[in-house]
């Protein structure tokens, strides 16, 4: 019997979450082991062991990692050098001017990978048209080549002036490099990003560059245990637009895993919200190290063009998500004034927080929910890891002393603190950019989200929150539901009423033939394969566009285009002006299709009403309240509960308040519906 069994897996700060589909019976498991810092596979492998998968009958697999995100974190990256254009040495290092310096007396400009003695220069020379003015000096480039072979360096980034108009002299340095430097890991600017702007084209090409030697040996060590285990199937990797990549191609591109992390959740979001009718929904994705907040509007990811890590710049499209230092796993401490911190440093996965009694000492996010009862030792997380209340509280205990608290007082306001940081980046992507947070439900997923969703969402007058199936690997979900994806980008900045509508069909047919390509080598037919065209239009004279979809059935093509701008120009900043405009560059989605799981369906009870598993002491104020305890899993379609109350599940724990009020929707979902202030 051929292979059916699906697997998506998400390695986490301090755990590696596990989701196993059985296509056969719609089956969903979800499960949870420890991150293993020191051996990044070993937690992968371990957690097809917990989800008893073995790996002759995997027929995809899915993978989220945040490898070369810590490696970028922690700067263990490779040692890197640049090679640029005669003259052009320093683009890099220059970067660009930020107003930000101008009224921020503390700002510092973004630490570079790589030091200016790692910058080298050869000659030629590319025209803004693609001209090649001065073919690459082929001696030249060797002689930069040697240096870099004798010099140390494990990778290097080419970023030639004009090279997105026309690659051909860094595919010739690239030729060099593969010739005289055979081990230095190589990344070409073009190859990620065909678009103007040499700065942030050379940040991309020298953050790739940085972690791909500890990506590619990751993934070549993984497959190669994969192998072992007789594994055939598809190998996924999550990639930070939200769609999959191949893992050969993420092994070449590495850049576009940085910030993949949290993009399986807001997927996943994005296919639930068409199943639930919700069509625009606030993520908020809490995990062991980090909170990541983001958007979908009429059921689709909000995508960013101009993502940065730490400052640096990634010219790769991704979703858009805030993130915060706000975990299970964020330390409580005391700043230099003696006021209470929370995050955002984190115990991460070893040793974790003080009530996971694995040696852990620091008071944590997570001893704080121990310690006012949102968590127990009765409820074991992930249905093995015991929780040891004694710890936390004598770890809340080491701050409590020096502020003259008790231990839950310290507590409450460690949480309300980290509830109001989290507030603070849902207003960043909500009303900072003059959306209302009212017009919104807001869905909590990660092994946090569902402790302090209801806080948050009361802060902001957000009407319900919604917890998914399987919140607590929700992300890991989320990647079974992502296509295999390739971007592709052509800059060419002219105005729009000079541009002959045959530009377009031979710019972005161009571009498909290079898509189906790609698609070909990874097994999409052109039955399984979908384009999609945008345009990146601006006002003369404006620095930045905004992105329309190319009206491909108009009549009329310039003046639908110029059409749709004016609305979204409108929709983004409030008005429009009598400026001429003009397309700056043109960008093709293909998407590999996957098959998508269905969302299977939760059973109707037939008599009765949900019986608490136990009951706790929750400590929200002053005085301790009595929360009923429930399992989730016993849980029905149709069943409500009344506030207060903490539902516990396998992989994560929701708590509701005096007031709210929970249905369990047709697929397992938790709808809260969320007591207004005065409300009776």
């Amino acid at each position: 019997m051929s292979p059916s069994t699906r697997i998506s897996i998400d390695v986490g700060g301090t755990f590696t979450d596990v989701v196993k589909l059985d296509p056969t019976t719609g089956v969903l498991r979800f499960e949870k082991v420890p991150t293993t810092p020191r051996d990044p596979k070993r937690g992968v492998l371990d957690a097809f062991v917990k989800a008893e998968a073995p790996l002759h009958e995997v027929a995809s697999f899915n993978h989220g990692t945040t490898l070369g995100l810590n490696s970028l974190l922690t700067r263990t990256g490779a040692r890197v050098a640049i090679i640029g254009t005669r003259g052009f040495r320093d683009v890099y290092l220059l970067g660009r001017t930020d107003r930000r310096a101008m009224y921020d007396i503390t700002y510092r400009k973004p630490a570079p990978l790589v030091r200016r003695r790692d910058t080298f220069e050869v000659t030629e020379r590319t025209l803004y048209d693609g001209s090649v003015k001065t073919t690459l000096d082929v001696a030249d480039a060797e002689r930069v080549a040697r240096e870099i072979a004798e010099g140390g360096y494990e990778a290097v980034a080419v970023g030639f002036l004009h090279a997105y108009a026309n690659p051909a002299n860094e595919i010739a340095m690239g030729e060099v490099l593969a010739r005289v430097a055979p081990d230095v890991e190589v990344t070409l600017s073009h190859e990620l990003s065909r678009e103007y702007r040499e700065y942030e084209r050379t940040s991309t090409a020298v953050l790739d560059a940085y972690i791909k030697p500890i990506v590619r040996n990751y993934l070549r060590e993984l497959s190669d245990e994969l192998a072992g285990g007789d594994f055939d199937g598809r190998f996924l990797m999550s990639r930070s637009g939200g769609g999959a990549m191949t893992a050969q191609a993420a092994a070449e591109q590495p850049v576009n895993l940085i910030l993949s992390g949290p993009a399986g959740g807001v997927v996943g979001a994005a296919a639930l919200s068409h199943e639930l009718g919700e069509p625009n929904i606030i993520t908020i994705d809490m995990g062991g190290t980090s909170l990541d907040a983001s958007l979908v509007l009429d059921h689709e990811p909000v995508m960013y063009q101009g993502a940065e890590f730490e400052g640096l710049p990634i010219n790769t499209p991704s979703l858009y998500i805030h993130t915060i230092g706000a975990g299970g796993g964020s330390i409580i401490s005391l700043d230099e004034a003696g006021a209470l911190q929370v995050g955002p440093q984190s115990a991460g996965a070893d040793p974790g927080p003080a009530a996971y009694a694995r040696g852990g000492s620091e008071p944590t996010f997570t001893d704080a929910a121990v310690a006012l009862g949102y968590l127990g030792a009765d409820v074991a997380l992930g249905g093995d890891l015991q929780l040891d209340e004694q710890l936390a509280d004598k770890a809340l205990a080491t701050v409590a002393e020096r502020l003259g608290m008790g231990v839950e007082e310290l507590a409450r306001g460690a949480v309300q603190i980290a509830n109001m940081k989290i507030v603070g980046a849902v207003r960043a992507i909500t009303v900072e950019l003059g959306r209302d947070p009212q017009d919104f439900a807001l869905m909590s997923f990660g092994g946090g989200g569902g402790l302090v969703a209801v806080d948050v969402a009361r802060e902001l007058n957000i009407p319900r929150v919604i917890v998914p199936p399987g919140q607590g690997a929700f992300s890991a979900l989320g990647m079974l539901m992502a296509d295999v994806q390739h971007d592709f980008a052509r800059t060419s900045v002219r105005p729009l009423r000079e541009v002959d509508p045959a530009f377009f069909a031979d710019a972005f047919g161009a571009m498909e033939v290079e898509a189906a390509e790609a698609l070909d080598r990874e097994g999409f037919g052109p039955t399984h394969r979908t384009y999609q065209r945008t345009v990146d239009v601006r006002y003369a004279g404006q620095e930045h566009s905004a992105t329309v979809v190319y009206p491909e059935d108009a009549a009329d093509v310039i003046a639908a285009i110029e059409e749709e701008f004016a609305v979204l120009h409108h929709r983004l900043y409030g008005h429009t002006m009598s400026d001429p405009v003009e397309i700056t560059t043109l960008r093709l989605k293909a998407t590999g299709v996957v098959e998508k799981p269905s969302w299977p369906r939760m059973a109707q009870r037939s008599e009765g009403a949900p019986e608490p598993i136990s009951r706790r002491d929750v400590h929200t104020t002053g005085v301790p309240s009595e929360y009923r305890v429930f399992s989730r899993e016993s849980l029905l379609a149709g069943d409500e509960i009344a506030g207060p109350a903490v539902i516990a599940e396998h992989t994560a724990t929701t708590v509701m308040h005096e007031g709210d009020r929970l249905v369990v929707g047709p697929l397992g979902e938790l709808v809260i519906h969320i007591k207004a202030e005065g409300e009776n």
